[in-house]
């Protein structure tokens, strides 16, 4: 005997309803597993994740999406990072000063002017092109990849800019680690930036951080597979454990 789909469908209906009469109670929906119990919602902050595996893959992701963009689209996402960073160099300052409770408003103001106007950008990597009697040479200079930066408590807003624009236009992704005491202004700014990537064309998540970053998340920073470059500016300590990677490693700090 041939059952079509509709006849199916009211036998599976009656069975449940029948086994609810007798049950005495009604089907609901299963209970939510253990992982998503307490989970927290995603950061709403681009480039901000929980955990920094999760940082390091969504930066690995966009510096590939990152280096099949062409340097003209390139030049257009770094102008609108300096832009964006123009527009919040005030206020960016005025929110570095209260949550660090170091500096001065003006002060800190004029270093973001200097990070958004001096930071060098794609003119740096030109190529160069040798020519002489034995033939033609061409260099072109690569990106490192994924690069971990630590940034200071001193100097937070105008650092995420700096290395922001320097590392982006040579075509790498970044995961910051900001000092704890400066993250609030740090991971600001760094999302702000994001935006600006993504709305002129560019990857989403070319900027990340841990939304909590710790010492140990600035240790796991250096010693993470998927970082292929150092750069750290900080205390004698954090230097000196970084020059320890084994990683390549650009580091500066007092000591």
């Amino acid at each position: 005997m041939d059952v079509d789909r509709a006849q199916i469908a009211r036998i599976v209906e009656e069975v449940v309803r029948r086994y609810t009469a007798a049950a005495g109670t009604t089907l609901s929906a299963p209970p939510p597993s253990p992982a998503s119990v307490g989970a927290s919602p995603p950061d709403p902050r681009p480039g901000v994740y929980g955990t920094l595996d999760e940082a390091v893959a969504a930066a690995r992701k966009a510096q590939q999406l990152w280096m099949e963009l062409s340097l003209e689209k390139r030049a257009i996402c770094v102008q609108a990072m300096r832009d964006i960073s123009l527009e919040n160099a005030r206020a960016m300052a005025e929110l570095a000063c209260a949550e660090t409770g170091m500096g001065r408003v003006e002060d800190k103001y004029k270093k973001n002017l200097v990070a958004i106007h001096k930071t060098p950008g794609l003119e740096d990597i030109e190529p160069t092109v040798y020519t002489g009697d034995h033939g033609l040479t061409l260099m072109e200079l690569a990106p490192f990849g994924v690069i971990g930066a630590i940034t200071p408590t001193t100097n937070p807003v105008a650092s995420i800019i700096h290395n922001s624009i320097s590392m982006v236009c040579a075509g790498n992704a970044v995961v910051f680690n900001p000092h704890p005491r400066a993250k609030g202004c740090c991971l600001k700014m760094m999302a702000l930036l994001n935006g600006a990537i993504a709305r002129s064309g560019g990857p989403e998540s070319l900027l990340n951080s841990v939304a909590e970053p710790t010492q140990q998340t600035s240790q796991a920073l250096m010693k993470h597979t998927g970082i292929d470059c150092l750069v750290v500016t900080g205390g004698p300590g954090v230097v000196r454990e970084a020059m320890r990677s084994g990683k390549k490693c650009i580091a500066a700090g007092p000591g």
